[in-house]
């Protein structure tokens, strides 16, 4: 190829217009295989359980201690599911992600409360120690 053939215009714009009508054909398959798979899902309930639930999460620990609140409604697990396979399939994929997400929550809660108990203890010594250092 010659330095001239390089440095085409036409050539660049060719090669720019073709990869732009890739692209686009890309994005036009990617978006017509996503409205082909969609269908009426009803999973509203779920998700407005779990915005629910997340505020329960919030409340300061003594009324937690008080009066455990529950995290998933019955509504949610009396709730129908899906005779469609792939929907079920994917309804159970999102209860294991959120069940998983709460297991998470919960061992982090406790590795938390355990370092906050440590971190008390290790106080008390300070203060122990500062008490006897003052005394002197």
């Amino acid at each position: 190829m010659t330095e001239d053939q390089r440095h085409n215009p036409k050539l660049l714009w060719a090669i720019t217009g073709g990869l732009i009508i890739v692209i686009i054909a890309v994005f036009i398959f990617q978006w017509m295989g996503d409205s082909d798979n969609t269908a009426p899902i009803e999973t509203a309930p779920t998700t407005a359980s779990v915005a629910k639930a997340v505020p329960a999460e919030a409340t300061p620990l003594q009324e937690d201690e008080a009066a455990p609140k529950q995290l998933v409604t019955e509504d949610l697990l009396k709730a129908p599911i899906s005779e469609n396979a792939a929907l079920a399939k994917e309804e159970v994929a999102k209860l294991d992600d959120i069940q998983n997400q709460l297991n998470d929550q919960r061992a982090l809660l406790k590795q938390q409360h355990n370092d906050a108990d440590e971190l008390i203890k290790l106080k008390e010594e300070q203060i122990k120690i500062l008490e006897a250092q003052l005394a002197q």
